[in-house]
Order: structure tokens, then sequence, then C-alpha cells
């Protein structure tokens, strides 16, 4: 990550956490010039993770929402299902995995059914459900506030339940990718706990059909190459996953 990217990277959450931010604060911070600033946010700005505004910036809070997770099932369905199956073949025998919400991830749960002492560790309640039945699983499920439309656990109580269990994999799905803005989310009380569960594993596969490739959200989680291996579809943009696996990161086609 270059300087300006940590700069970029310290100006969304500052403004994030505060609300806004002003152009003479931040040149400050960086001791930079006013001229840098301006620049840094007119490229916030037009990725959209930060709102002009006169003297500064503020955090764009009318980003719009997802669907629920149980309608987003039967979105883009053919290609969840081809990168569920290429992912869940990531998963062996005897390991400890931890599966985050999320429609794709729900479709990776159903092709794990067949596994031999296997350990899921979720904040999925509809994930828990869909491995209740599966002999060969123990699962384990993290409490805390629930997020109805993700049907998921967040919070503080999901975050200290987290220090406690460690994986062998990380299975997550995003709501926007970027090699740039990295992995970003639009739901702030979430962002916590997704950086929480990142911590908790050293193996990230990222599982995403080709429309959250290359787009930024308002809220960011973490940097792109932190992810281990990403999982996608054939529309994809090419560029961009050349661009990921420039960074190390190994890119899976289903």
């Amino acid at each position: 990550m270059t300087l300006k990217d940590e700069r970029l990277r310290i100006i969304v959450n500052r403004v994030r956490e505060n609300g806004r931010a002003t152009v003479l604060e931040l040149s400050q911070h960086f001791d930079v010039s006013d001229i840098t600033i301006r620049r840094d946010l007119k490229e916030l700005a037009e990725k959209g993770l930060v709102r002009r505004e006169h003297g500064g910036a503020v955090y764009p809070v009318d980003m719009p929402e997802e669907p629920p997770v149980i309608q987003r099932m039967f979105q883009n369905r053919a290609n969840k299902e081809r990168i569920a199956r290429a992912a869940a073949a990531l998963i062996k025998d005897d390991e400890t995995v931890f599966l985050g919400s999320g429609s794709t991830v729900t479709y990776v749960a159903r092709h794990l059914t067949a596994r031999q002492n296997l350990t899921v560790i979720t904040n999925a309640v509809n994930i828990a459900h869909e491995l209740a039945s599966a002999e060969g699983i123990t699962v384990v499920v993290l409490g805390g506030m629930l997020r109805a439309s993700e049907l998921s656990m967040v919070g503080h109580i999901t975050e200290q339940a987290l220090q406690e269990v460690r994986m062998d994999k990380v299975i997550i799905g995003v709501k926007a990718l970027s090699t740039r803005s990295g992995i970003t989310n639009d739901y702030l009380p979430e962002v916590m706990t997704d950086r929480k569960i990142l911590e908790m594993g050293s193996e990230l596969i990222v599982v995403t059909d080709y429309t959250k490739i290359g787009k930024v959200s308002s809220a960011y989680v973490a940097p792109a190459n932190r992810i281990t291996t990403l999982v996608t579809d054939r529309q994809a943009e090419p560029q961009i996953l050349d661009e990921l696996r420039a960074m190390g990161i190994h890119v899976i086609i289903a």
C-alpha cells in the first residue's frame, strides 16, 4: 500500500467515525497542502466513499441498501451455485472454518453437509440452520445483535465471542471489492465485526459474483491484499482480476 493509499484509508475512517472532516484539519494531520487534501477528497467522492461539502467532506449516509439475504438467494442463482461449489471444494475434512453471512456463503454451506469432523463457526443463523442436521459437522454459533435483513449476529458481543475461537479458513461474501479501495461494506455497525472476523483466520476466501467486483461501498473494511483466494464467475472484469492476481491473490473462476 502506497503512502497515498494509506492516507485515503485514514481519511475515510476519520470521516466515517466523526461524520465529517475539514480540509484544514486533514492537511495539518498529514502535513500536506490543502490542494493535496482537496484532490484526495475529490477522488474519494468519485468512489462514493465521502460526500464533498464546503471546506471538507461528510459521510454519505444516503447509500442504498441491499435487498434482504433471503431475497438475494434467488438473484443470479446459477453463478452463486457455481461459485459456492468451487469454494466448498477448498474445505477439507477435519478443518475448522468460519462462514460469514450472505447468499453466496449460504450456498457454500449447502455444499459442505457431507464433510466429516468439520467444525463450522458462524454468525449467521440461517447457515447454522442449513448445517444443523449434518452429522459430521459441529456448528458453533456466535451470539450478538441480530441484523434481521442478513440473519446475522453483529456488534460487540459477537466481537467478544470471536476472541475465543480460531479457524483454519474464513469464507465471507462482500458488498463491494476493488483493487484500490479494498473490501467495503454499506452497514456501519457491521464493519468492526467484519474486521474482527478477518483477524481470526490466516486464510481468507472471498466468494462473490461479478456484480460486486470493481465496486466501492461506503465503509472501509480491509485492503484487497488481505484476501488469500477469490472465487468469482466468468462475467467478472478480466482487468480487475489480473490486478488482484498481481497482488498475490489466488483467483478461481467458477
